[in-house]
């Protein structure tokens, strides 16, 4: 049982050594709920059923007519998300604080006393400055803080639920794989029909509760983790 801690250690390390050499794998597009909402697709409503007249006229009122309305509305339907970041915040503060204080106390005269219990003091003392006092203190801070954020995405995104006030809620996700990494940009929130535009799309700033991600995995994501062991000294290390 001595050797089960460099056991365990041998096989972590060839389960790294596994990932290094084969590429990450994308996940499949049939694990997501876009599949499930586009093989369940909620029903449009008034304005897609066909009256009389439409089935003997060239013009219908139908989605798919030459001047129907063609926007994302029902669940299954897709649209595309336009993610357009560019936020510069800056704060700095500054604070001074000091403080002195003194304070002296003599008895010089108090019914003769002072004169009588002097004589009896050790050299060098005296009631003519019985307590005397000096204080200071001083503190000073500085904080500052500056970020910059930039970023221009565009993703599709599925409309997985309609709610019953007519809010839709819509998910996107995207996965690029370049070598042996793998982007992918995550989307999801609420947002309302009548802020689709045209063109079938809709701003981020539009979305209600968004919840953006945009990271990777891979190599180059491993690269940048610390190691194993020193994520354990960090955890148990007090200082």
């Amino acid at each position: 049982m001595r050797f089960a801690p460099l056991i365990f250690l041998f096989l972590a390390a060839c389960s790294g050594l596994n990932r290094s050499i084969e590429p990450p794998r994308l996940t499949p597009a049939s694990q997501g709920r876009e599949q499930s909402a586009m093989e369940q697709p909620g029903q449009y409503g008034q304005v897609d059923r066909r009256s009389v007249m439409d089935a003997a006229s060239l013009w219908n009122s139908g989605r798919q007519s030459l001047l129907g309305d063609r926007r994302a509305v029902v669940r299954g339907d897709i649209l595309t998300v336009t993610i357009e970041i560019d936020d510069k915040a800056e704060i700095s503060n500054s604070s001074t604080r000091n403080r002195k204080g003194s304070d002296a106390l003599s008895i010089p005269s108090l019914l003769g006393l002072p004169q009588r219990v002097s004589p009896l003091l050790p050299d060098g003392a005296s009631m003519d400055a019985a307590i005397s006092t000096t204080s200071s203190s001083s503190s000073s801070g500085d904080g500052s803080v500056r970020r910059k954020e930039k970023l221009t995405l565009r993703v599709a995104a599925t409309i997985i639920d309609v709610l019953p006030n007519g809010i839709l809620y819509i998910e996107g996700s995207q996965e690029v794989r370049v070598n042996f990494e793998i982007r992918e940009l995550l989307v999801s929130g609420y947002i309302r029909p009548e802020d689709i535009s045209r063109q079938n799309e809709i701003t981020y700033d539009k979305i209600a509760s968004a919840r953006i991600s945009y990271g990777g995995r891979g190599s180059i994501s491993d690269a940048q983790q610390p190691r194993y062991g020193q994520r354990f000294l960090d955890k148990i290390l007090p200082f």
